[in-house]
C-alpha cells in the first residue's frame, strides 16, 4: 500500500478545483460578484496604503499596523480570487501541483500573519487607551517593527510546516479538490495516506495561533472597555469606542469564519466554502471601508489626497 501510495503521489501533476456546485448559469453571476469584490479589495487596500504612506499625520503605530493589514489583505486575496475567477470560465478547472503548493503556502502565511497582526493591533489600542501617557514610550518604532516582523515570521514558519506535511501525503483517491482554492482540509479528503500526523500538526498550529491571539485580543478589550466606562465625558467614550469597535468587528468576522473552517469537524464542505469567502474576500473588502468610514483622520487624509490629485 505504501509503494502504491508513493507511486500515485509521484504521478500527480495537477488537481481539479471543483469550486461551487451550482448550475452553469450561475457561474457568470459568481464571476461578476468575485470580480466586483476583488476590484473593491484592490481599490480599498491600495488606497489605504497610499493614504497612510503619503500623509505625515498618519505616521503613528496604529496606522503602521493598519498599512500592514491592508498589505496582507491585498496579497492573500490575490492568491485566491484571480484563480477562482479563471475557473468560472475554464472547463478543466485545473491547477498544477506546484501552483497548489504555492497557493496553500502563501495563503497560510498571510492568514496566520494577519491573526498575529490583529493581536498586535489590540495591544496597541490597549496601551493607547489604558496607558495614554506612556504610549509614545512603550509603542516605539522598534517595537512596532518587531511585532510586524514577528507576525510574518510566525506566518512563514506555520506555513512551511503545514504545507510540507500536507504535500507529503499520497493523493491516490482523487485529483478533484472540493473547494475553490487549495486548502489542507479539502486536500486531506482526497488522500489515501494516514492523516494522523497531519491532524496533530494542524491541531497544534490552531492551538498556538488561534488561542494566544484571541486571548490577547479578548484581554486587551476587557481592559479597554473597563477604562472607557470610567471616562466621564460622553464625547471621550464615543471617540474611544469608535476607535476600537471597527477593529473588534473585523476580528469577529475573521475569527468566526476561521473557527468554523478549521476547528469545527469537517462535515459540511459547502458551508466551509461559504465560511472561506468571509476571510478570503469579505474581510479584505470590508477592512478598508470599516477603518476609513469610522476614522476621522483617514477621511481627512483622503480628502487632502483627492485635492492634491483631482484626477483620482
Amino acid at each position: 500500500m505504501s509503494e502504491r501510495g508513493t507511486d500515485n503521489h509521484s504521478e500527480v501533476t495537477d488537481f481539479i478545483l471543483v469550486g461551487f456546485r451550482v448550475c452553469s448559469e450561475l457561474h457568470i453571476l459568481l464571476f461578476l460578484l468575485f470580480l466586483l469584490v476583488y476590484a473593491m479589495i484592490l481599490l480599498g487596500n491600495v488606497g489605504m496604503m497610499t493614504i497612510i504612506m503619503t500623509d505625515p499625520r498618519l505616521n503613528t503605530p496604529m496606522y503602521f499596523f493598519l498599512g500592514n493589514l491592508s498589505f496582507i489583505d491585498l496579497f492573500y486575496s490575490s492568491v485566491i480570487a484571480p484563480k477562482a475567477m479563471i475557473n468560472f470560465w475554464s472547463e478543466s478547472k485545473s491547477i498544477s501541483f506546484a501552483g497548489c503548493v504555492t497557493q496553500l503556502f502563501l495563503f497560510a502565511l498571510f492568514i496566520v500573519a494577519e491573526a498575529f497582526l490583529l493581536a498586535a493591533m489590540a495591544y496597541d489600542r490597549f496601551i493607547a487607551i489604558c496607558n495614554p501617557l506612556l504610549y509614545s514610550v512603550q509603542m516605539t518604532a522598534r517595537l512596532c517593527m518587531q511585532l510586524v516582523a514577528g507576525s510574518y515570521l510566525c506566518g512563514s514558519v506555520s506555513s512551511i510546516l503545514l504545507t510540507s506535511v500536507t504535500f507529503t501525503l499520497s493523493f491516490c483517491a482523487s485529483r478533484a479538490i472540493d473547494h475553490f482554492y487549495c486548502d489542507y482540509r479539502p486536500l486531506q479528503r482526497i488522500s489515501c495516506s494516514d492523516l494522523y500526523f497531519l491532524k496533530v500538526v494542524s491541531f497544534f498550529l490552531c492551538s498556538i495561533i488561534i488561542l494566544p491571539t484571541i486571548i490577547v485580543i479578548i484581554v486587551s478589550y476587557m481592559y479597554i472597555v473597563s477604562t472607557v466606562l470610567k471616562i466621564r465625558s460622553t464625547e471621550g467614550r464615543k471617540k474611544a469606542f469608535s476607535t476600537c469597535s471597527s477593529h473588534l468587528g473585523v476580528v469577529s468576522v475573521l475569527y468566526g469564519a476561521v473557527i468554523f473552517m478549521y476547528v469545527i469537524p469537517d462535515r459540511f464542505p459547502e458551508l466551509s466554502k461559504v465560511a472561506s469567502l468571509c476571510y478570503t474576500l469579505v474581510t479584505p473588502m470590508l477592512n478598508p471601508l470599516i477603518y476609513s468610514l469610522r476614522n476621522k483622520d483617514v477621511k481627512e487624509a483622503l480628502k487632502k489626497l483627492l485635492k492634491k490629485n483631482p484626477i483620482l
